[in-house]
């Protein structure tokens, strides 16, 4: 009888036969610095977003001292200051977070692909993860559901994914 792996955080299982060698996730070390960029704009979501991201790298053992936090003004400032922390080659991750509510025009639409694909550059042109924690919700109920509420805590979830993909990344082979 075959044994099947189970998939983190889904019901999805792959047979043994098909996974011959599983590339493991190594623990955080006290030498991984973190980065976590935070908009002000709809601060009462973004600071239950960095609680969030804060409380997860704390419970992981990332101590305070390795963990920078800048604060920009609104969502579309995330990606320039997340480059500036990607090109200092000083950051193991960075969670970018911030909360983008559909209004009575389409803005909300330009700056939500405007920051998702950039912060996808900057992960991929670094080789560094970069979590996309900016929250876009058609209101304010579902980024309050997001940032805590019955939904979970976005901010929780990018800091859970940037200590598994560091440790991945760890274990991944160059280029």
């Amino acid at each position: 009888m075959r044994q099947e792996k189970r998939i983190p955080h889904s019901d999805f299982h792959i047979p043994n036969s098909i996974v011959p060698h599983e590339i493991e996730i190594s623990p955080i070390s006290n030498t991984d610095r973190f980065a976590i960029v935070v908009a002000q704009w709809n601060r009462s979501i973004t600071t239950k977003l960095l609680d969030g991201a804060l409380e997860t790298l704390r419970a992981a053992g990332v101590d305070d001292s390795q963990i920078d936090v800048a604060w920009v003004p609104g969502s579309w400032e995330v990606p320039v200051v997340a480059q500036r922390f990607a090109q200092s080659g000083k950051y193991a991750g960075i969670v970018c977070l911030g909360a983008v509510i559909r209004g009575e025009t389409t803005h909300d639409q330009h700056l939500n692909r405007g920051v998702s694909l950039g912060l996808m550059e900057i992960s991929l042109a670094h080789d560094l993860p970069v979590m996309m924690g900016v929250l876009t919700c058609e209101s304010m109920e579902q980024a309050i559901h997001r940032a805590g509420g019955n939904v979970g805590n976005k901010g929780s979830e990018c800091a859970e994914s940037v200590l598994k993909m560091v440790g991945l990344l760890k274990n991944c082979p160059p280029e």
